[in-house]
C-alpha cells in the first residue's frame, strides 16, 4: 500500500480510471459483438446499423487511449468487407 498522501491519491485515481476504461472498453467490444452477431444471423439492414453504431465508439476508444489507431481501423475494416459482402 502507498505510504504518502500523494501516492494514495495516485492509487485512488488509478482504481477509478481503471474501472472507467473497463466500462469502456466492454462498450466498444459489444458493439463490435452486436454487428458480428447480425452478420451471422443474416439481416443485412441490421448489420448496417450495428456497423454505424460500432464506428463512433471504435474511434471513441482511440481518443481516449483505450485502443491503438492501427487497431480500431484494423476493426473497422473487416467488419465493414463483412457487412458489405453479405
Amino acid at each position: 500500500m502507498a505510504n504518502s498522501l500523494s501516492a494514495r491519491k495516485r492509487a485512488r485515481q488509478a482504481e477509478k480510471h481503471r474501472l472507467r476504461n473497463a466500462s469502456q472498453r466492454s462498450h466498444v467490444r459489444t458493439t463490435i459483438k452486436k454487428v458480428i452477431a447480425a452478420i451471422e444471423s443474416g439481416d443485412k439492414s441490421a448489420a448496417e446499423t450495428a456497423y454505424k453504431d460500432a464506428v463512433p465508439a471504435i474511434d471513441r476508444s482511440v481518443s481516449k487511449g483505450l485502443m491503438h489507431r492501427n487497431k480500431a481501423a484494423r476493426h473497422k475494416s473487416r467488419l465493414n468487407n463483412h457487412v458489405r459482402n453479405m
